[in-house]
C-alpha cells in the first residue's frame, strides 16, 4: 500500500470516530438536563436511560485516542503530551462521571444521590465544552513547537513543547471557546432528544420538547456564528515540506477545492434542523436523536475533512508555523500504517456489536438498567 493511501484511510478512520464521538455526547447533553426532572422518579428515569450509554461515550473517546497514537504519534505526543492539562481536565471528567454512574444507586452511598447528579452534570457540562475547545485547536491552532532533534538531547529529549499553560490558554482563545459552547448545546440538544425517544414518561417528555426548543435555537445561532468564523479564518497552507504560508479564508478555500462536500454538508445540517424542529413542535414525532444524530455525524466529518486534506494542517502551530502538523508530517511509519490498516478491518464487526447491544438494552424499561 502507498504511504499517501494509508494516512489518507487513517485520517478517514479517525474522522469517523471523532464524528461518533460528537454524537455519543448526547449522554453528557442528557445529564446536564438530570435537574429538568421535576422528582426524583423522573431524575431516576434520565440517569437509567442515560446508563446504559455513558459506556459506549467514553469507549469512543478511548478509542478516539488509541487510533491517533497508533497513526500519528507526533499529534499524540504533541497534543496529550503537550496540552495535558486540558486533556486532565476533559479526562477528571469523565473519571467524575463513571464514579456517579457506578455507585449513585448503592445503597448506603454517604454523598447522596444528588452529589452524584452534581457530578454528572458537571461531567454534562465541562466534558463537551472542553472536547469543543481541544477540536477547536485543530482548526484555529495552538502554542506548541515541535523539533525532532530534540530527542537525542540527554539534558530535555522532548520532541514537541507547549505553552507553560499546557493547552489552558486555549480555553481563552475565543474561537476555540465558541466551539466548545457549540458543542455542548449540541450535546445538550441530542440529549433532549434521545430521552424523549426513550422514555415514555408524558410530562418528562414535554419538558424534554421545552429543552429542544431552547436548546436548539442556541445551537443554531451559535453554529452559525462558527460557520461564519471558520469559512472567514485566515489559516496555514502547507506550500512545501515545513514551509507554511497564511491564507485567507482557508477553509472555504478547502470547501470550494472539495465541492462535493457542499451538497453532503449542506444535506447533513438539514437533517440536524428537521430532527430538532420536528421534535420541537410535533408533540407525537420522537425520532429525532435518529435525525439529528446522523446529521451530527456527517457534519463533523466533513469538518475533519475541512482540517486534514488538501494541503492544510490539523493541527497548526501559533507559535511556530513550521512546527505545524499535516497528515503527511505527523503519521507512523508505512509497517506500522500497514499493519494497523489490516487490524481496522474488525470495525465494522465492533460497530455490530455495538449495534446490537444497543438494541438489546433499548428493549429493557429504563427502569431495569
Amino acid at each position: 500500500m502507498e504511504l499517501s493511501f494509508l494516512q489518507t484511510y487513517w485520517w478517514i478512520l479517525i474522522s469517523i470516530l471523532g464524528a461518533i464521538l460528537v454524537f455519543m455526547l448526547f449522554v453528557q447533553g442528557g445529564q446536564s438536563l438530570i435537574r429538568c426532572g421535576v422528582n426524583d422518579n423522573q431524575r431516576n428515569l434520565i440517569v437509567n436511560t442515560l446508563g446504559s450509554k455513558w459506556e459506549l461515550t467514553f469507549t469512543t473517546l478511548v478509542v478516539f485516542g488509541g487510533a491517533f497514537f497508533a497513526a500519528f504519534p507526533l499529534f499524540y505526543s504533541t497534543s496529550f503530551g503537550g496540552a495535558y492539562w486540558l486533556w486532565m481536565l476533559i479526562l477528571f471528567s469523565f473519571v467524575v462521571q463513571a464514579v456517579s454512574y457506578e455507585f449513585r444507586s448503592k445503597r448506603g452511598n454517604l454523598l447522596g444521590a444528588g452529589t452524584y447528579d452534581a457530578c454528572m452534570i458537571i461531567n454534562g457540562i465541562v466534558g463537551p465544552v472542553l472536547l469543543g475547545v481541544a477540536v477547536g485547536i485543530m482548526f484555529f491552532g495552538g502554542q506548541f513547537t515541535v523539533d525532532k532533534l530534540n530527542i537525542v538531547s540527554p539534558a530535555n529529549p522532548v520532541i514537541s513543547t507547549w505553552a507553560p499553560t499546557h493547552g489552558l490558554e486555549a480555553i481563552a482563545n475565543w474561537r476555540c471557546l465558541l466551539l466548545g459552547v457549540t458543542v455542548f448545546f449540541l450535546a445538550r440538544t441530542l440529549g433532549a432528544l434521545y430521552i424523549i425517544n426513550n422514555t415514555t414518561d408524558a410530562s418528562l417528555r414535554l419538558m424534554m420538547r421545552i429543552k429542544v426548543k431552547i436548546s436548539g435555537l442556541i445551537f443554531a445561532l451559535l453554529f452559525v456564528a462558527f460557520v461564519v468564523v471558520l469559512l472567514t479564518f485566515t489559516g496555514l497552507r502547507q506550500e512545501a515540506p515545513g514551509v507554511f504560508v497564511a491564507e485567507k479564508a482557508l477553509y472555504f478555500n478547502n470547501l470550494l477545492a472539495m465541492w462535493w462536500l457542499i451538497p453532503v454538508l449542506l444535506v447533513a445540517v438539514l437533517a440536524v434542523l428537521y430532527g430538532i424542529f420536528r421534535t420541537a413542535f410535533c408533540p407525537d414525532f420522537t425520532k429525532g436523536i435518529w435525525w439529528a444524530g446522523v446529521g451530527t455525524i456527517v457534519v463533523v466529518l466533513v469538518l475533519f475533512f475541512l482540517a486534514g486534506f488538501n494541503n492544510t494542517p490539523y493541527y497548526p502551530s501559533l507559535t511556530d508555523p513550521a512546527s505545524s502538523l499535516t497528515v503527511a508530517n505527523s503519521s507512523s511509519t508505512p509497517y506500522t500504517l500497514r499493519v494497523m490498516a489490516w487490524v481496522s478491518l474488525v470495525i465494522p464487526i465492533v460497530i455490530a456489536y455495538i449495534a446490537y447491544t444497543w438494541r438489546r438494552l433499548n428493549r429493557l424499561p429504563a427502569s431495569e438498567h
